[in-house]
């Protein structure tokens, strides 16, 4: 039986591991029955996942590219199920993630006594996935001297964990993505020439979903219904026509990350019923058809300079019909305060320091206006 995957929109499977089944599915030519986590049907999708279909059983690198928030795991997972790796694991790990002076250790592994505090021998992610996929995101980042190792493991085909001088084979596909434009890294020796067409071998690049024509909505009425059984909500939230307006002519700079974020909390602060363009956050109803990141995310409020001319590019958030500011000031708050809760993990103390408030007064605040599910995960320190 097939379950939703509530932060990716993926479907998680009891069927066998090795694959088997979703082989004989893609081998009868159904697309939509192997990629079914995938929502929509837009041309750029559908271009993306033939060529997905086609690279899957090749053991050659994999470079995926696309702005951040277009779902770049989400695709390394499918070619991963579809390979003929699926039996084995898939490790995935954030090259931006991890400290320069740890990310050896965590890729090569390391031996017992290699340095101090080394009390033990410690797998890295090439020996943890061996036989399988390894998944590397934000590989842009990585530290030059490693990418030369990373090249080195690519040609050689062996790894050294750190204090060995042992060998080790690696048998493992690599799968890279990143949102950084390799190329002009390239030009400024920031990323190695010979790395990179090492890894873009089969290139991949994902669509933002402003390019995804007329997948907003079938993402929107998706993942409306995911979080309605997700927060059990008894009276489920539906949009009326004029958010479905706005929300297709929204460029959405954070792809559709940014969707799933702004759904869970319309649905989660609404708790039911029908959602209305008061519902949704200013940047959003006041942005423009065609609007580009910077102007989307242009200062809330801003001072004229004596003498300077306003930005033109800065949006406009007085509606002609004007505004009661009580309302649209705690809207804002709103908004900002889930923000902050999201880019912290739901860590309150943080949240607090990000918003300059004491973290009592911000807890009273979500508590108030009900602006998570009391049982949401927190990271607190």
């Amino acid at each position: 039986m097939n379950q939703r995957n509530v932060f990716d929109g993926s479907l998680t499977s009891d069927l066998d591991p090795s694959g088997m089944e979703r082989t004989s599915l893609f081998a009868g030519g159904s697309l939509r029955q192997v990629f079914s986590e995938i929502v929509g049907k837009s041309e750029a999708m559908e271009a993306v996942l033939q060529t997905v279909g086609k690279i899957a059983r090749s053991d050659a690198p994999v470079l995926i590219r696309g702005e951040s928030g277009t779902g770049k795991e989400l695709i390394a997972k499918a070619l991963h199920r579809m390979s003929n790796r699926a039996g084995k694991h898939l490790v995935s790990l954030n090259c931006s993630a991890i400290p320069e002076s740890l990310l050896e250790a965590e890729l090569f592994g390391h031996v017992k006594g290699a340095f101090t505090g080394a009390d033990k021998a410690r797998q890295g992610y090439f020996e943890k996935a061996h036989g399988g996929t390894l998944f590397l995101d934000e590989i842009g980042d990585m530290p030059i001297n490693l990418q030369a190792k990373l090249l080195r493991v690519l040609q050689e085909k062996q790894y050294v964990p750190i204090g060995s001088t042992e060998p080790r084979f690696a048998d493992v596909r690599i799968i890279t993505a990143t949102n950084v434009d390799l190329d002009e890294a390239v030009g400024k020796q920031k990323f190695r020439s010979d790395l990179y067409y090492r890894l873009n071998v089969l290139p991949i690049v994902l669509p933002p979903l402003r390019e995804r024509k007329g997948d907003v909505r079938l993402l929107l009425d998706h993942t409306l219904n995911v979080f309605n059984q997700t927060h059990s909500i008894l009276n489920p939230c539906y949009f009326n026509g004029d958010v479905y307006q706005t929300l297709d002519r929204y460029n959405w700079p954070g792809n559709v990350r940014e969707l799933i974020n702004l759904i869970e909390r319309l649905v989660v602060m609404s708790g039911g019923g029908e959602i209305d363009l008061s519902a949704l956050p200013v940047e959003i109803k006041n942005s423009k058809a065609g609007a580009t990141a910077k102007q989307v995310e242009a200062p809330y409020f801003f001072a004229e300079t004596p003498g300077i001319a306003p930005d033109a590019s800065v949006v406009e958030l007085l509606p002609l019909e004007g505004l009661n500011l009580e309302s649209y000031i705690e809207q804002l708050e709103n908004t900002l305060i889930m923000q902050a809760l999201e880019r912290t993990g739901n860590n309150k103390n943080q949240a607090a320091k990000l918003l300059g408030l004491n973290r009592t007064t911000l807890v009273e605040r979500i508590k108030k206006r009900k602006l998570v599910p009391l049982n949401a995960p927190s990271k607190e320190l």
